[in-house]
């Protein structure tokens, strides 16, 4: 008996020394919270970044750290209420003037640690100094903004003279002359787009992007939308099926965008099959459309980042042309309206890419 306690109680040890080998590594701050909120852990990564001692620091309530930088309302809920609920607290941004290290912004992220035994009960907490990576891309989206506003206004001049000359070509004027000219109107409105693209995502960035709300017939724009992409590529054919008779209350333009932008990508990314499929719908309060195809699919570690800015899938960068902001665009555009979007795929076998949108009573009751 006295046997069996001693190996098990050097396996304890072993596993603990493991564990905190593996906690030593980790590049980012690890501390570990009891049920009473109290710090009974700390890695060297969180001493190192906040110099602090361990005695700064173990047996001390999380609420007192420092100069009290983690004492906010909304965090001190979300954190009380890991432990009986295991909800996990996900990409909380703290920025704050931390005593010794100045000014930075934290991401702090909670979840409950499922253990039994003197680890029941307890918090981990892992907090990532993002300061850095925030400030590039907040010079990224500063050196976008500048660059889209500064090609905009020479790009509208040139779209402007090549609209003229097609409107006065010479009756005479050769096949090859034409041909050319038609295609500087197509490169010339291709990088237009892009641009209006770009200074989306500039405004987005900066929060200010417009939304203007009015109601409108959504089934109606969506088959709008539909025939117009299906004219520009009468080799596909786009069926919409469904209704929400709905009026929607929202920006039309930007949700006619999104509707174009998805069936503009289901064509581009199905080159061996022509079927799209549109479906509408209501749902629990809610308005669901619906764009699948047939084409390359999309992996499940892509997904996860597939409306994340500037983010192409592997084999979509290399086939295709673009710059991977249209999605994070229409994401955007969801969200503004306090909807969702999301994408259910398999490599291979196509894509459906949904989003829902909230009804007021008012449309529900008019449904």
């Amino acid at each position: 008996m006295e046997k069996e306690i001693e190996k098990r109680t050097q396996a304890l040890r072993d596993s603990e020394e493991y564990l905190a080998s593996i906690v030593a590594t980790v590049r980012e701050g690890l501390i570990v919270l009891d049920s009473d909120m109290r710090v009974t852990g700390a890695n060297d990564h969180f001493l190192r970044t906040f110099r602090v001692t361990k005695e700064e620091t173990i047996g001390i309530p999380l609420w007192e750290l420092g100069n009290r930088q983690w004492d906010i309302p909304k965090l001190r809920e979300l954190i009380e209420d890991v432990l009986p609920t295991s909800n996990p607290v996900e990409n909380f941004e703290v920025e704050h003037d931390f005593p010794r290290i100045g000014k930075k912004l934290m991401l702090l992220n909670a979840h409950r640690i499922e253990l039994e035994g003197q680890y029941k009960d307890r918090i981990l907490i892992a907090l990532e100094d993002i300061t850095e990576r925030r400030e590039i891309e907040r010079r990224k989206d500063d050196f976008l903004s500048i660059a889209s506003h500064e090609l905009k206004t020479p790009l509208t001049t040139i779209h402007g003279y090549v609209q003229m000359m097609n409107r006065t070509v010479p009756a005479d004027a050769s096949d090859k002359f034409r041909s050319f000219l038609e295609k500087t109107g197509a490169y010339v409105s291709r990088l237009n787009d892009l641009i209006l693209e770009l200074l989306d995502v500039s405004r987005i960035q900066s929060g200010n992007i417009e939304i203007h709300k009015e109601p409108f017939d959504f089934d109606k724009a969506v088959h709008e939308a539909a025939e117009g992409i299906r004219a520009a590529n009468s080799g596909y054919t786009i069926a919409v099926k469904g209704k929400t008779g709905v009026y929607f209350n929202g920006d039309e333009s930007h949700i006619v965008q999104v509707i174009n932008n998805l069936l503009a990508n289901a064509i581009k990314y199905s080159p061996d099959n022509k079927d799209v499929e549109v479906i509408l719908s209501v749902l629990s309060g809610y308005l669901k459309v619906s764009v699948t195809d047939q084409g390359l699919g999309i992996s499940q570690e892509d997904q996860r980042k597939i409306f994340d800015r500037f983010y192409r899938a592997g084999e979509i960068q290399k086939r295709y042309p673009g710059m991977g902001i249209g999605l994070y665009i229409c994401d955007q555009i969801i969200k503004n309206h306090g909807g969702t979007m999301w994408v259910d795929s398999e490599k291979g076998k196509g894509s459906t890419f949904n989003f829902t949108l909230p009804l007021t009573e008012q449309m529900k009751n008019e449904y």
